[in-house]
């Protein structure tokens, strides 16, 4: 009985140093060292070096010079990523067909009687997509440009530039990011003091 609870005291502390220390510290160095990007969240900076958001998280664009982002349920205002959610609402659910009803309607203010790209009014399961399709950011394009006073042959060659495609050439579905698309659109061609004032 003695002996069979040392072993299991000294198997406990062994397991605990190894996968509780040093298996976790081994795989950080080694993160670090080989993808240091990545395993820092793969942050995005100015040229100042002050982080303006991270590639792997969506973020909320307001003004109408940007690409504005796929909806959010995650947290209050969305794009919460301490609250990683999808809405939770069935494709019957009153509420949810009202909200896309009215986000269909807003799109269509800008393109009138073209149809709206599915992601534009509907949320990912994480509520953190950073990316939209090519189409949803091809139905901005004429919007953006205007704003920006950019021809959209401009824009769309920008957009284009940033379609990552399928993942390996055949996994997934071509995307774009849309924090990396207005940072590009910034250091082209820059909003006005007034537009960037009333906030992306």
């Amino acid at each position: 009985m003695k002996k069979n609870l040392l072993t299991a005291v000294l198997m406990t502390m062994v397991t605990t140093v190894l996968l509780g220390l040093v298996y976790p510290l081994v795989v950080t160095v080694l993160a670090q060292v080989i993808f240091p990007d990545k395993a820092n969240g793969e942050l995005i900076r100015r040229g100042d070096g002050t982080i303006i958001g991270s590639r792997l998280i969506g973020q909320s664009f307001t003004s109408p010079g940007y690409f504005r982002a796929r909806p959010s349920a995650a947290g209050a205002n969305g794009y919460d990523a301490g609250a990683s959610s999808g809405s939770n609402l069935g494709p019957t659910n009153q509420k949810l067909i009202d909200r896309v009803k009215a986000d269909v309607e807003k799109w269509q203010a800008d393109n009138p009687g073209k149809a709206v790209p599915i992601d534009l009014v509907t949320t990912s399961g994480s509520g953190l997509d950073p990316h939209i399709s090519p189409a949803a950011a091809e139905f901005q394009i004429h919007r953006v440009a205007s704003e920006r006073g950019m021809n959209e042959a401009e824009v769309r060659s920008i957009v284009n530039a940033h379609n990552e495609g399928r993942q390996f050439g055949f996994l997934g579905e071509p995307r774009i990011n849309v924090l990396e698309l207005n940072l590009d659109l910034d250091n082209r061609k820059p909003m006005s003091a007034h537009a960037v004032a009333s906030g992306p």
